[in-house]
């Protein structure tokens, strides 16, 4: 018997461009707190499209944080993560964010909240490579 290493997929993420204004005014709106929206989409081979958002139930924002509780989410195989802004540093994941990773994927979005200000990452904090779509949802 032969083992070998299987090959990591290179994982990219794909946002719808609505989608993605959406994001950015709904980050806009909550300024100087944080935001959270539930990402929606799908998986396949390592590419995620982000086609669809959900504000979460029963969400809590302030100006260093932002949450919801899991368990009043109805189960629903179209999460595939979420999203937040960072208003007043850097687009990293802390170790909060890691520790509260829901999904294939999390986004961050730092403030001013513009195209070049949205940053995908895997549960381990790795970056992942982000395009957008031109199609419409």
């Amino acid at each position: 018997m032969i083992f070998s290493k299987k090959e990591k997929l290179k994982r990219t993420v794909t946002i719808k461009k609505d989608v993605r204004d959406g994001i950015l005014s709904y980050c806009k709106m909550n300024h100087p707190n944080e935001c959270i929206l539930i990402l929606r989409g799908k998986s396949r081979k390592g590419n995620i499209l982000v086609d669809g958002l959900v504000i979460p139930p029963f969400f809590h924002t302030g100006p260093t944080f932002a949450g919801f509780p899991h368990s009043f989410l109805p189960l629903d195989t179209s999460y595939i993560g979420t999203v937040h802004s960072h208003p007043t540093g850097l687009a990293k994941p802390s170790v909060t964010d890691l520790h509260n990773f829901f999904g294939f994927v999390s986004i961050i979005i730092q403030s001013p909240y513009e195209d070049g200000d949205i940053f995908a990452y895997d549960r381990d904090g790795n970056l992942l490579e982000t395009a957008i779509s031109s199609e419409q949802s």
